[in-house]
């Protein structure tokens, strides 16, 4: 009928974004996805499936893993509660010096995560101006601990959800708040009703690249929080504790370590809009 929708097929779908690529960027696509890829396949290859149930249940394994899942739980939480009201101030606010803030605020994204380690750990531990006030007004010490290790992730892996909320906002623009704050909307009900809306979608993605990235943090973990079993070893820690004894242990483990990151982002990530008319 003349004006009827005409729908589109499955396959006719996929051919319609295959022919949206230029056939010249498959190749350098084919070999950034062949480097990603060939290393997950070596540690396959590797493993000893076989062996592969005992080597990761292990008393020792199974700690690291509850306590990575529940330490990067705990991280992200964090980055969430923090993160949020950080990237707005850095989309949002026009007070000088916001440039130089928002490179401060990315720094852990380039720093080795050693140095960050040892950041927190002349910040926070006894000697650090900050933990000594903590050590001697509330008798806290944090260094070597649970929250050692969740704080290390926090700081590793809040500078993802920034990022991803950041762009979020300069993206979607400020039409929508500027029309709320014209109708005399307050600036809090302004970011409360119209401004997290906007960033609900970012914010499930942001908060799962963060997630994973506190999951596989190893760096700023050894050398703020050490690796006390049951305590602050978490997963990574544990395959490099391994990978000096049993270096088959060390393979399962890391492919475990793979496992679970992908299963996380491939669940829990939304899907991006394919654009496609239906």
């Amino acid at each position: 009928m003349p004006g009827a929708r005409v729908r589109s097929s499955p396959r006719e779908k996929r051919l319609v974004r295959y022919q949206k690529v230029p056939w010249v960027l498959w190749i350098p696509a084919g070999l950034a996805l062949a480097l990603v890829v060939l290393p997950v396949i070596g540690l396959l290859v590797r493993t000893d499936l076989r062996r592969l149930p005992s080597l990761i249940g292990t008393e020792a394994s199974l700690q690291a893993l509850r306590l990575s899942l529940e330490t990067a739980a705990m991280a992200t939480g964090l980055c969430v509660v923090l993160g949020v009201p950080l990237a707005v101030v850095l989309a949002r606010s026009a007070v000088p010096g916001i440039r130089v803030l928002r490179a401060v605020v990315l720094l852990p994204l380039v720093l080795p995560p050693v140095v960050g380690g040892l950041a927190l750990l002349y910040l926070l531990g006894r000697k650090g101006f900050l933990g000594y006030l903590l050590t001697v007004v509330g008798g806290i010490q944090l260094p070597f601990t649970t929250a050692a290790v969740v704080i290390a992730q926090t700081f590793v892996a809040m500078p993802f959800l920034v990022v991803s909320l950041e762009g979020a906002l300069r993206t979607s623009g400020d039409a929508y708040e500027r029309v709320a704050a014209t109708l005399g909307a307050k600036p809090w009900t302004v970011f409360r009703r119209v401004t997290l809306p906007l960033l609900l979608p970012a914010l499930g993605s942001g908060a799962v690249l963060s997630f994973a990235r506190a999951l596989g943090e190893f760096g700023a973990t050894i050398t703020f929080a050490g690796s006390l079993q049951g305590v602050t070893r978490t997963l990574p820690l544990e395959v490099y504790t391994q990978a000096q004894a049993d270096i088959d242990s060390a393979v399962a483990l890391s492919l475990l370590l793979v496992v679970v990151a992908v299963v996380v982002i491939a669940v829990a990530r939304p899907r991006a809009v394919e654009g496609v008319p239906s």
